[in-house]
């Protein structure tokens, strides 16, 4: 196996060990709820704190990314991670503790996705870019299910504490496995194919349309920074309704449970193990798309995708009476769409800024992205505490204006898609194939 395939699959296996931690709370809050009185609200404030963390760290680590190794960063990152969160489950006493240990484990895993994009990024080809970042992409899925799913399980048959412990423990095993096996790419910005980049996607890209009727050679950003801003905004449309679906689809389904006769524990398994189902379909989602938008487009697969999920967005809260079933696949064709088109906002990124500002423009729309989660996660959580009262969400019957509001704002990454590909600019992503 060459280095550069190594570097990848460790990354995913690390990756997808690491950020297990990111949705044990959702798996467990049945559980929490009821021993330190959580309402919806308190919810929607943990699961921000967490994103929060995320936030704040992030688009320093970007930065960082350009001056030291980026196999450094998300070794420290990935370990403090697991440290963390291991820490909840002795440290976890009260709304306020449960909070801060959110914040600071959402802190630390703040500094492990974008390095690792940087990483991966020196070590593939433009032409290879999308898939390879596909599949990075879809270790975070696999992570956020095996977290809904093992936590879920564990803490139904011994406790909500050991279903976190189990869901910690692997962040730790993750950091020894960068240590051992993961390198930083040769040669600084060179890429695997041996060259240097001159520029973002191809050095020296002719783009048709030029002044005189010619073609013109663009050195990325042309034009100002157009393309990385309109990409960046619309990945935060985007975000806004990824990561919130991803961390009540878990509640929501524990209370479709418990409203059709499950009990409790029932409840919270069959809520987690179908969560999991649901985040994990988006897993080689991330990997299939990737292709597609190397070869169709970057904004044309970001148009299809925004809009399949989105449009689901707005029915789903209002299924919630329907049978489980329903509900559930409903919520698998919002989880396949939802994330499918994640990797190409940052491979579309990358190949509209110049190599040298690659990773802090990666941290920069991740900070741009994730602050919008913060957002949508309190609002969800004060909007379902707004039309069922001051309940745990296991307890909630009306759902559907919490999930149409995560679909409005996942609506505007489709748009600006659309937007970003009437750019001139656009055809620097993907070969010229927007």
């Amino acid at each position: 196996m060459s280095k550069k395939n190594q570097t990848l699959w460790v990354l995913i296996v690390s990756t997808a060990l690491g950020y297990m931690p990111w949705y044990n709370f959702s798996a467990v809050l049945k559980y929490l709820a009821d021993e330190f009185g959580l309402t919806a609200s308190d919810t929607g404030w943990t699961l921000a704190a967490f994103q929060a963390g995320y936030v704040i760290v992030v688009g320093f680590t970007g930065w960082l990314g350009d001056r030291m190794s980026p196999k450094k960063i998300v070794l420290w990152a990935t370990l403090i991670t697991g440290v963390f969160s291991t820490l909840f489950v002795w440290g976890a006493q009260g709304k306020a503790s449960i909070i801060v240990l959110r914040l600071i484990t959402g802190l630390a895993a703040g500094a492990i996705y974008v390095p690792g994009m940087a990483l991966l990024s020196r070590w593939f080809t433009p032409k290879e870019r999308g898939a390879a970042l596909g599949a990075y992409t879809g270790a975070l899925v696999a992570a956020y299910a095996g977290g809904y799913l093992l936590a879920g399980h564990l803490a139904a048959s011994y406790g909500w504490r050991t279903g976190i412990l189990w869901t910690s423990l692997p962040a730790i095993l993750a950091a020894f496995l960068v240590w051992l096996l993961v390198r930083d790419a040769p040669g600084g910005e060179e890429t695997a194919g041996g060259g240097k980049e001159q520029g973002g996607a191809d050095p020296g890209l002719s783009i048709p349309g030029g002044e005189g009727g010619g073609r013109e050679i663009l050195e990325a950003p042309p034009g100002g920074f157009a393309g990385p801003v309109l990409i960046s905004a619309s990945y935060m449309g985007h975000m806004w309704e990824l990561y919130a679906f991803w961390g009540w689809i878990g509640p929501f389904l524990v209370s479709v449970a418990l409203n059709g006769g499950m009990t409790p524990d029932e409840a919270v398994k069959w809520g987690g193990t179908l969560a999991a189902v649901i985040i994990l379909i988006g897993a080689p989602g991330t990997w299939v798309w990737g292709f597609v938008a190397d070869r169709k487009g970057r904004t044309w697969a970001i148009m299809v995708a925004g809009t399949l999920s989105a449009g689901a967005e707005f029915s789903l809260g209002y299924l919630y009476g329907h049978s489980l079933a329903v509900l559930v696949l409903v919520g698998a064709w919002i989880g396949f769409w939802a994330i499918a088109d994640s990797p190409i906002y940052k491979a579309g990124l990358t190949e509209m800024v110049l190599p040298r500002i690659r990773s802090t423009s990666l941290g920069v729309q991740s900070v741009v992205g994730f602050f919008v989660t913060i957002v949508s996660s309190m609002a969800f959580g004060r909007i379902l505490e707004s039309c069922n009262g001051p309940v745990p969400a296991a307890q909630a019957k009306v759902w559907g204006p919490a999930f149409l509001v995560l679909g409005l704002g996942g609506a505007l990454a489709p748009a600006l898609a659309w937007l970003l590909r009437r750019q001139k600019q656009a055809m620097l992503m993907a070969g010229g194939r927007r």
